[in-house]
């Protein structure tokens, strides 16, 4: 039933809490509804972790009016009201239903889909459920926050208002469940961009980030780290245009399938399309000379900007912008060449992962979806090609029908962060149609033509996304080699500056990052600076440390170290950044 979005629905099937939290999003609404006479009613789906409904209200509301409602909330529960059910027909919903104008639009769509209502304590929605069997066995609730949302996700309908709740059957699980998240919003990347001066937004450029220097810094070394890896993995990179005509959209499929997720232009009366991936620009490459067998595999990578329009009710910080870089690469090779492929791009992955202070990726496996490109006999062919490989890289996995790619089969890798929550990073992607509709081919070992096979292969996918997910896994505490400032230098008194600045220029010679905190702050002061922007280590110089040519030093959140000599010091750190040590201490 329309009370709540089809893919959410699904999504959470499998949920156990789902009929609880679905009850509690109704609860909600009765209450919302008798608070303010006259409230128009949207949706109101499960969601990972909680519920939300959606209203159109005489006034904005404020967190203040969230007791007001959940003081009502109890009430209806209290009565332990049963959710009973009913089917009716289109006729009765519309009557039913007439000051509503939302739910009139949805009750138009269905048609003669047959409708289903459930009501509860007198107040009655359309509904497809499940539910509770009453409103007393709902569990223990929490509403959480107010957003705006426009109706139907289209930024062309009218602005909503969200409230979003969260349920669990027991005072400890909820307890648990908002301990959680307090520590997600300590770790928030947006507070912690901020703070830590690394980026920022800006309505001049809607979910584009900009990067200050620290945030570059940090961007810089994922890409240098993913440079190093393609000299010793044998990648060649490429550099592409931004801008292609839309001839090439329609070619590779782009256009029909992800025109609405793009950006067109139009010069001398000819559209253009601002490029959302690299793939059929690796393909123009492929196909400016005639290849042989010996050749393959190649492997082209292109850290060229892209750009996909995503709506504003679903941008979030860094990880879901408009403008964005991938780590991509997209390998050509022989169909028995697939297995070896996927078995080293595992291999960087896990190396990857590790340096990065990540853990084991869950692997899925998704296959041909509804809206796809090709024959069947292309999926009948890819799909046991990769699953294949995938079996061969000794990754378990689990497949999922209907999620794939619309050129071809895929893999994803899904990464918990330190307070368990899952994230889909790298993907490795199967495509024998691209090659099709590009014509693209080579010289086999028998003198005949064949068709390539090609690899689309992401491991960190987005590094705006992946950095945003960094920060909130390491709690804005990098890894000493990532870490945009390594060492902050604090004299004690001003007479100490002309030894500081010689110890940071020693750090910046040996290749460290290093600041000098020359300020008129005390040295109390400049230590709690260094510790909020979580800076590895923290080096104090005063006349002893200036007489031995030593440094007293603080680790993050660890104990001080005296008399350190600034050649071991530098050795040390020297060391961490080439074996990608992980942090000494907890993150702060």
């Amino acid at each position: 039933m329309p009370d709540e979005p089809r893919a959410d629905f699904e999504e959470h099937q499998g949920d156990r809490l789902a009929p609880q939290r679905h009850s509690a999003a109704h609860v909600m609404a009765e209450a919302v509804m008798a608070l303010f006479p006259g409230a128009k009613l949207g949706i109101g789906p499960v969601i990972e972790d909680g519920f939300y409904y959606d209203f159109d209200l005489p006034r904005a509301l404020t967190p203040e009016d969230l007791p007001a409602i959940e003081g009502r909330m109890r009430e209806i529960m209290a009565a332990d009201a049963p959710f009973q059910r009913r089917e009716t027909s289109q006729a009765e919903a519309g009557e039913l239903f007439k000051e509503q104008p939302y739910k009139l639009e949805l009750i138009r769509e269905l048609g003669d889909t047959p409708l289903s209502l459930y009501t509860h304590h007198g107040w009655t929605d359309l509904c497809r459920g499940p539910h509770v069997a009453s409103t007393g066995k709902i569990g223990r609730f929490k509403l959480l926050s107010i957003a705006g949302a426009y109706w139907r996700g289209s930024e062309t309908r009218p602005m909503l208002q969200r409230i979003y709740g969260t349920c669990f059957p027991t005072q400890v699980e909820l307890d648990a469940h908002l301990q959680r998240l307090e520590e997600a919003e300590r770790r928030d990347h947006r507070r912690l961009g901020r703070e830590l001066g690394l980026f920022f937004f800006d309505p001049i450029a809607p979910a584009s980030p900009f990067f200050l220097p620290k945030g570059a810094a940090v961007y810089n070394l994922m890409v240098a780290f993913m440079r190093e890896l393609y000299q010793r993995y044998s990648y060649q990179e490429v550099i592409t245009p931004q801008v292609f005509s839309s001839d090439l959209w329609k070619r590779s499929g782009h256009y029909d399938n992800y025109r609405d997720n793009m950006y067109f232009i139009n010069v001398e009366e000819r559209e253009y399309g601002v490029k959302p991936m690299n793939c059929p620009a690796a393909c123009v490459v492929y196909a400016t000379q005639l290849r042989s067998y010996r050749e393959l595999p190649l492997r082209y990578a292109d850290f060229g900007r892209l750009h996909r329009y995503e709506r504003s009710g679903v941008t979030h910080g860094l990880t879901r912008v408009r403008s964005f870089t991938q780590d991509d690469a997209h390998i050509y090779c022989r169909p028995d060449q697939v297995q070896g492929e996927v078995a080293s791009i595992f291999k960087m992955v896990r190396e990857t992962y590790e340096a990065f202070g990540l853990g084991e990726p869950r692997v899925t496996l998704s296959l041909r979806p509804e809206k796809r490109g090709g024959s069947e006999e292309m999926w009948d062919r890819a799909e046991p090609i990769l699953r294949d490989a995938l079996r061969a890289s000794g990754y378990a996995f689990e497949e999922v029908p209907g999620e794939g790619a619309f050129y071809g089969p895929k893999v994803d890798l899904f990464m918990r962060d330190a307070i368990g929550r899952e994230w889909q990073l790298g993907t490795t992607q199967l495509d024998l149609f691209m090659p099709e509709r590009f014509d693209l081919g080579y010289i086999a070992e028998d003198g005949s033509a064949q068709r390539p096979v090609m690899i689309h292969r992401a491991i960190l996918g987005s590094l705006e996304r992946f950095l945003g997910v960094l920060i909130e896994h390491h709690a804005g505490a990098f890894p000493f080699w990532l870490a945009p400032v390594q060492a902050v230098v604090i004299p004690i008194t001003d007479s100490h500056v002309d030894y500081g600045q010689q110890v940071k220029e020693r750090l910046a010679a040996a290749g460290l990052r290093a600041e000098l905190d020359a300020g008129n702050e005390r040295m109390n002061a400049k230590v709690r600076r260094g510790e909020l922007q979580k800076v590895p280590y923290l080096l104090i110089v005063g006349d002893r440390e200036a007489a031995a040519g030593t440094v007293s030093v603080r680790s993050r959140g660890g104990p001080q170290e005296q008399g350190v000599a600034l050649s071991d010091f530098i050795a040390r750190a020297q060391e961490q950044v080439q074996t990608k040590a992980a942090p000494a201490t907890k993150p702060g």
